[in-house]
Parts: structure tokens; sequence; C-alpha cells
């Protein structure tokens, strides 16, 4: 029997950025508060259209295979950007998870994940008949401080 999807807890020595019920409707505005977060905290450029994203994939997927809703939180760590996405669906196969390669490129669907794990640094799925969450995370540029300023 596949064991119910674990729910994290953000460690104290992180700073909690979002933490956000969503829903279709919270979908874009979420998405702009994830980048309004990420670029406060240093993220920059590319990386931080690519880590946006990749988060855009994961709240999109669970609104739509994850029942219609889920919960975002995104935190600093030292030196790194995470974030985690939480749904109730009925979890992804291992099929599915361990299918590693490239979608085809006129295939509709299935690009979700993939892109996920190809514009973040690191990626973890928990998946199960209770859900699934994906927790995916960028560096930071360690120039910059937490308020996204050059240090002097």
């Amino acid at each position: 029997m596949p064991r119910p999807t674990r729910r994290t807890v953000v460690p104290i020595d992180t700073t909690l950025l979002i933490a956000e019920a969503f829903d279709q409707a919270q979908v874009t505005e979420l998405r702009h508060s994830v980048t309004s977060c990420s670029h406060a905290v240093g993220l920059r450029g590319q990386r931080l259209d690519d880590f946006v994203l990749a988060v855009n994939e994961l709240l999109t997927n669970a609104v739509r295979h994850g029942g219609g809703r889920g919960w975002l939180r995104l935190w600093r760590q030292p030196g790194r950007l995470v974030c985690e996405v939480a749904d109730h669906g009925r979890g992804i196969s291992s099929r599915r998870l361990d299918d590693r390669s490239r979608p085809a490129p006129d295939t509709a669907g299935g690009w979700g994940l993939w892109l996920a794990r190809e514009l973040s640094d690191a990626m973890d799925v928990e998946t199960g008949p209770a859900g699934t969450t994906v927790r995916i995370g960028t560096p930071l540029d360690p120039l910059l401080d937490a308020g996204g300023r050059t240090p002097d």
C-alpha cells in the first residue's frame, strides 16, 4: 500500500515568503507574488524567469491533476530559494515520475513536471493516493543580500 504524501514543515532557520492556498482563480495572482518575492530576495534575469515558469507549471498541474486546488509555500534558505506546491489529487504513477525524457514537440500535455525539473536546480516529489508535494529550489546570487541590494 502506498504511503500517504508527507506534508513538510519549513524549518525555523528559513524566511517564509508565501504560504497560500489556491485554485484556478488565484494562479495568475500567485505567480505574480512568486515573481515579486523571488526578485526581492535576489533572483534575477533568466534564473528568475525559469524559476517562476517552473512554479507556474506546478500550480497548473495541481489545478489540472491534483483536485482543482493546492497549497504553495515559498521560502528563502541561506543561499537558495525553495518553493513547494502540494495538492490532494490521486498521486503520480511511478512510471510517469521515472520518465525523464523530453515530451515530443507535438504533445499537448506532459510538459509540467519535465519543465519544472529542467528549469530548477533541484526537484523532489512525494506522491501517493492522498496527494502530491513537489519541491523545487534554485540558488540565490551570493552577492545580493536578503533585500535584493548589492552589498556596499
